[in-house]
């Protein structure tokens, strides 16, 4: 595991299973041009954990991975941000594809203050 000053964005803190996903519908949604944010809170979790949801409809393989990576790098770059005991699931929508780095990090950032995840 990495130090609690570490920049690294490990597995382990990120959803893994479709019951994890599952759960976090429970929770409630922040709604964007380009993301879905949903999120539950989880009791005496520890450090939050994220997911990322890609659909086809966005485009095919080489398109819904860079969008994946270019969240994964956006949450990596606030993960000391976000409040602890919180499962978050982010949900790339169609527009997702066309956006630029700055686009997404912006409504990211948006979406979580809506949502009071962030310190």
């Amino acid at each position: 595991m990495a130090p609690a000053g570490s920049f690294s964005f490990s597995k382990d803190r990120r959803l893994t299973k479709s019951s994890e996903y599952e759960h976090v519908q429970d929770g409630f949604t922040q709604r964007g041009k380009l993301l879905m944010l949903n999120v539950v809170a989880v009791e005496n979790f520890g450090p939050c954990r994220v997911g990322f949801v890609t659909s086809r409809r966005i485009g095919g393989a080489v398109i819904r991975n860079r969008v994946r990576r270019r969240l994964r790098e956006i949450v990596r770059q606030h993960q000391h941000e976000l409040r602890e005991d919180f499962w978050i699931v982010l949900v790339a929508r169609r527009d997702a594809a066309d956006a630029n780095y700055r686009a997404l990090e912006h409504e990211w950032l948006r979406l979580a203050k809506r949502a009071s995840i962030l310190l």
